[in-house]
């Protein structure tokens, strides 16, 4: 079971997408979990063949259990996450309910999945399976000890099928996730605040000049203009960038921004998009949509949630006038930007109209200082007075 963040315990599997005897590649969709943020598909990171299935659908265990082993190839099991091998422990406290219920409630204890290895079934029923194209680990098993009988595979329809229904978000558990890990957050890092005004009229007024060019579906936002910003700068305050672990920070491999998105209904979550800072931004916008669109809607994946080296939450035009973030951990640091707005503006000598946007810095003082984070505010500054150069 992958950590998904910082205010994740545990985890429900509520799907299996592969099974015994299947193979699978790096980046591998293996299964499907629920959290309080939602149903996660769960990627391996691992090339080999499935050997057998640990946790049965339905189950709720603690994060770094084994869910599956998957055999390299070169004598050795490994288990599709980072997670080593555990055997599954139930977790005391009940799942919350994020969707229907997998299994009827009047199901025998022979209904669920099977947790390991080959399914149980009479040969009869086996090659009957096999002449229909059913797959029998789908097939609820009546005989003895479970086991898929002839009249269980010729009874069979797809509808029984125990598949994961992803329905809303519990608003209520997410907050208290939420809360759990930015508590956390405040009481363990040494938080330092930074704000700067940006002067975003040339930005604007290209952006403008670019939209005007373009078809409705390829427009820009604001808002990536923040996001490409924000990663051209981090690649000159590197220090921002990456987690703190173990006692020390260890840099990203990667500007990988989480992009905070507001969930309908309640609730926050912040998918990466992962190098930022080599996106074009006609690339980048489709890729921000992509993983709002998702977020709001179910199908973001295991590593769009555990990847992220920064976060950037941005309030968008109906916002206010500047966000003061929590660092999401292990992140070292969080960038907000308020709401763009006319302000009085000093230029030459003289006071002009100019749209301003506000953007904070908070930042983990175990990795940088004051200085640090001024020299990223900084080069914020200069890189938005240069829209051509996004």
């Amino acid at each position: 079971m992958p950590a998904l963040g910082a205010d994740m315990e545990s985890g429900t599997l509520v799907e299996w997408l592969v099974k015994p005897g299947d193979e699978v590649v790096p980046g591998s969709i293996v299964a499907v979990v629920e959290t309080q943020k939602g149903a996660i598909e769960v990627e391996t990171f691992n090339k080999g063949r499935i050997i057998d299935i640990l946790v049965p659908i339905g189950e709720k265990v603690p994060v770094g259990t084994a869910l599956a082993h998957i055999d390299d190839g070169k004598g050795a099991a490994a288990a599709p996450s980072a997670a080593p091998p555990a055997a599954p422990v139930a977790v005391s406290e009940p799942a919350p309910v994020l969707h229907p219920a997998i299994q009827p409630p009047s199901a025998p204890p022979s209904a669920r999945a099977p947790s390991t290895g080959r399914v149980k079934a009479s040969p009869v029923a086996r090659r009957r399976a096999a002449a229909l194209g059913i797959e029998l680990s789908r097939v609820i098993g009546t005989g003895f000890h479970g086991s898929v009988r002839l009249a269980d595979v010729e009874g069979f329809k797809p509808a029984e099928a125990p598949r994961a229904a992803r329905g809303k978000i519990d608003a209520a558990e997410m907050r208290k996730a939420i809360a759990a890990a930015m508590s956390r957050a405040k009481r363990e890092i040494p938080h330092y605040y930074l704000s700067d005004a940006l002067d975003m009229s040339r930005a604007l007024a290209w952006l403008e000049n670019f939209n005007a060019k373009q078809e409705p579906a390829g427009r820009l936002l604001p808002a990536v203009l923040f996001l490409k910003a924000s990663a051209l700068a981090l690649r000159q305050a590197p220090q921002l960038n990456g987690t703190f672990v173990d006692g020390a920070f260890v840099p990203g491999e990667g500007i990988h921004i989480g992009w905070a998105v507001s969930l309908r209904g309640g609730g926050l979550i912040a998918p990466a998009i992962r190098d930022v800072d080599r996106k074009p931004l006609v690339e980048l916008m489709a890729a921000m949509r992509d993983v709002v669109s998702r977020a709001r809607s179910g199908g973001l994946r295991s590593s769009e949630l555990s990847s992220a080296t920064i976060t950037i939450t941005s309030l968008g035009d109906r916002g206010a006038e500047a966000v003061h973030g929590i660092i999401y951990p292990p992140q070292v640091a969080i960038v907000g930007f308020g709401r763009i707005a006319p302000r009085p503006w000093a230029v030459d000598g003289r006071v002009e109209v100019r749209q301003v946007v506000t953007a904070t810095l908070a930042a983990d003082h175990r990795v940088t200082d004051g200085h640090t984070g001024g020299l990223f505010l900084e080069a914020l500054r200069n890189i938005v007075r240069e829209p051509e150069a996004l």
